[in-house]
């Protein structure tokens, strides 16, 4: 199916994609937007809005027709989901805000899998790609879907070692589902699209309207996603400011297994593991410690959706 046909206004549904992303679009689309003021929004009180509710119609009908027109001119075919309808995953709504929409790319099925985050420093030692790949391995093995954040270093070893494996990956972006990085990773990128699936909460229009210094605060904001829509993350290594502690403390705060590689706590110059590890991270030093960890995941599923 096209994204012309998937965004097709149809006025005999409850809820119109086509608007709903404009009304998304349109309230990001100003220097006052924050995740927290734009989820404020649109949950109150334990229920939701419309989107487009909160848009008004003058507004809402100048971001239609942009739209339109980014739907026209993608590099490729581009969908959505959104609260209110039956493919919005219930999980996300364990994110302290949690976004409202999603746009992807590829097998959406995938994200109700059961999937597990594999995250890590840009620039891994040769060991922590080692123990990525043998990681990941034994996690396809098991029929998992390894999620990731198609960042360079442990990111891209995760999911380039489930593909090789024939496992199925998710590649969660801090950049906007037309856009391409890092560069590197533009086939890489491509493939997970088109044969596995690709997803980003960034909202296209504000995107393309700021510098790049000022989208960088979407990144955090995907680990957060990705914790929600996981059942767990491991930390392969991670240096004091990594985005990955951002994710550690969204998976903490969301209720789901934070695993933290023993290497992790053998470098004297970290403190973050230890301090995840008293807020109730799990110290790994095998893959049968985290496998028994997901069982019990699996087999006694919580508020995550599982």
């Amino acid at each position: 199916m096209q994204a012309q046909e998937l965004f097709r206004d149809e006025f005999n549904y409850a809820l119109s994609p086509l608007r709903e992303t404009a009304a998304f679009e349109a309230l990001w689309d100003n220097d006052e937007a924050t995740v927290k003021r734009i989820s404020d929004k649109i949950f109150t009180n334990g229920a939701f809005q419309r989107i487009s509710s909160l848009v008004p119609n003058d507004i809402l009908e100048a971001y239609i027709l942009q739209l339109q027109q980014i739907i026209r001119n993608a590099n490729r075919p581009f969908a959505v989901h959104f609260i209110g309808e039956t493919g919005y995953p219930s999980k996300l709504l364990d994110a302290k805000y949690p976004t409202p929409l999603l746009y992807y790319s590829g097998a959406w099925d995938l994200i109700f899998s059961p999937s597990v985050a594999v995250v890590g420093t840009r620039h891994p030692t040769t060991e922590g790609i080692k123990r990525t790949q043998k990681l990941v391995k034994s996690l396809v093995e098991d029929k998992l879907t390894i999620m990731s954040g198609l960042a360079s270093g442990i990111d891209t070893v995760a999911h380039e070692t489930a593909i090789e494996n024939g496992g199925n990956t998710i590649a969660v972006l801090g950049t906007s589902i037309i856009d391409q990085y890092p560069k590197e990773n533009q086939e890489l990128q491509a493939e997970i699209a088109a044969k596995h699936l690709l997803v980003s909460q960034v909202p296209i229009i504000k995107s393309q309207h700021q510098d790049y210094l000022k989208n960088r605060f979407f990144f955090p904001e995907r680990n957060k996603t990705m914790s929600a829509l996981s059942l767990g993350t491991v930390i392969v290594e991670a240096g004091e400011t990594s985005g990955s502690l951002i994710q550690a403390k969204a998976a903490i705060e969301q209720g789901r297994k934070l695993f933290i590689l023993d290497n992790c706590f053998r470098s004297p110059e970290l403190t973050w593991p230890n301090k995840y590890l008293e807020k109730g991270a799990i110290r790994v030093g095998s893959y049968e410690e985290i496998r028994s960890h997901l069982l019990l995941a699996l087999t006694c599923p919580n508020k995550s959706g599982y």
